[in-house]
């Protein structure tokens, strides 16, 4: 069986969650499930990065011990997941014994190998950030380039890897492999980055304790990035499945972390002599007004509320359809409210309510063999097929939104079908009884087409549809490629409400 394996970068455990956070996994799942659908063994994998100064400094604060501080937050994370119906195989956290294992244990391989030695650390260290910078790469400010908050001075006995023994190896392979780093744009910066220098990199700390202990020397924490990504393999190694899911198909990352996971972590995996994975995917920012969601901010929307008011399969459509893998999208609630009329309970639940209730209507719920079509029947089989095969392309190229944009261009077509051939007409003229099967049953098998083809993006919407029209088999996406499964005689549900509009106040 083909196998896929697609990972989230773990999240850090933040006291505010926000749509953002559920951004990144619902492109993960959405895209598992569409290889599951496509006959795919799949292993998704997210989970939640719980070491690091900051973390104990937070929980000190609150007079908790770190994981005291963390287990409720990692709950609700997991919550999160339950409510978006994010279906991933496994929940990695760093605090767990088997992930501290396994980090210990890829540590002393590449000590071995001679890439890790003692030195002394004096330098600049960005707690929030938890990465470590040279002056030359400040801010104008004086401040750490990523989050522009201060930097402090640190000086200590450290262990170091020899980073900067990779830039070569690392460029040869972005330059062998250009899907390596997706989008381009990402690509060009990490190139500049590795061009203007590597240097070694400190991986430990002795001024805090809330990480994993270095091998044979418990003095010394592991660096929480150089602990954190090693997570990717924790649930295979030592397993078949290490052979049967390695290398990774995808790493999905926010673009600000793109530097840890194209530099930092193919550099490691070299020292260990362990394979590269096949893709590191920088997404862009879910911003609001313009301006990236953060608590400091104060801008962020907070995602259970939204899954309460609106339901999850509402909120996913929305992040994929909106916003355009690799680039930032704008999250707006005007926005998500003209969707859900729009598409989700004109266009998509006004086809499904129509097609069902004229069934009932004009044929008792049974579905008429086809027979004698006419062109336009042809037609528009022909473009429920053709939209079959775009999306496939398209899901195969990690194209989402132009996915769920095609289905949705079917959706309209299928609508503007009934009103061509006016089943009710029909239904009026006994010579045309024929006629009205014809399209009464190509309306219900482009509702079957749609569901197998939203399953990825909206699974309960998906299953909710699959119920209506009475369908209870296991499906594929094969099935959503033959137009005709549907048999005669077979009898539809009742018509239900899938997306009640929302009506909006005028000011």
């Amino acid at each position: 069986m083909k196998t896929f394996y697609i990972t989230t970068p773990i999240y850090y455990p933040s006291a505010k969650l926000h749509i953002g956070h559920a951004y990144c996994t619902t492109i993960a799942d959405a895209i598992a499930r569409y290889k599951r659908l496509d006959g795919y063994e799949v292993f998704f994998l997210t989970g939640s990065d719980e070491h690091g100064q900051k973390i104990q400094r937070t929980a000190q604060a609150q007079g908790k011990t770190p994981l005291e501080y963390v287990d409720p937050i990692v709950a609700d994370f997991q919550e999160l997941w339950r409510k978006f119906h994010i279906s991933n195989d496994d929940f990695i956290r760093t605090s767990e014994p088997r992930h501290e294992k396994v980090v210990q244990e890829i540590f002393r391989r590449i000590q071995d190998n001679g890439d890790i030695y003692k030195g002394e650390y004096t330098g600049l260290y960005c707690t929030p950030c938890e990465s470590y910078w040279t002056e030359l790469q400040l801010d104008e400010n004086g401040c750490c380039p990523d989050c522009h908050r201060p930097v402090e001075k640190v000086s200590e006995e450290a262990y170091f890897f020899r980073l900067s023994k990779y830039a070569d190896k690392l460029l040869k392979h972005i330059d062998e492999h250009p899907e390596f780093i997706v989008p381009t744009s990402r690509r060009n910066e990490m190139i500049n980055f590795i061009k203007q220098g590597l240097e070694d990199l400190c991986i430990s700390r002795t001024s805090f304790d809330w990480g994993i202990p270095v091998p044979d020397d418990p003095r010394h924490v592991i660096y929480v990035w150089f602990d954190a990504v090693i997570n990717y393999i924790t649930p295979l190694i030592h397993k078949p499945d290490m052979q049967r899911f390695w290398p990774a198909d995808i790493h999905l990352v926010g673009k600000e972390i793109v530097r840890f996971h194209t530099i930092i972590w193919p550099a490691m995996l070299m020292a260990a002599n362990l394979s590269l994975p096949k893709q590191i995917y920088g997404h862009g920012w879910l911003v609001t007004d313009g301006d990236k969601m953060s608590k400091s901010k104060g801008n962020v929307v907070d995602p259970v509320l939204l899954v309460e008011e609106f339901g999850a399969d509402a909120i996913r459509y929305f992040l994929l359809r909106e916003i355009t893998l690799g680039l930032d999208g704008n999250f707006s609630r005007d926005a998500l409210i003209q969707r859900i009329n729009a598409d989700l309970a004109n266009d998509l639940g006004n086809l499904l309510h129509r097609t069902l209730n004229m069934l009932g209507k004009f044929q008792k719920r049974i579905l008429l063999a086809a027979d004698d079509l006419t062109d336009l029947d042809k037609s528009f089989r022909a473009e429920a097929l053709d939209t079959a095969a775009q999306y496939r392309r398209l899901m195969d190229n990690v194209q989402l939104s132009d996915a769920v944009k095609a289905v949705w261009k079917f959706v309209g077509r299928a609508n503007k079908y009934i009103d061509e051939t006016m089943p009710w007409k029909l239904a009026k003229d006994e010579t045309q009884r024929q006629a009205l099967a014809n399209v009464l049953y190509n309306l219900t098998e482009a509702l079957r087409i749609v569901a197998i083809l939203i399953s990825p993006f909206m699974p309960v919407t998906a299953q909710k549809i699959f119920n209506q029209l009475n369908v209870t088999a296991e499906f594929k996406l094969s099935d959503a490629e033959t137009f005709g499964l549907l048999e005669a005689n077979h009898e539809v549900g009742k018509p239900e409400q899938l997306f009640p509009r929302i009506e909006v106040e005028k000011s």
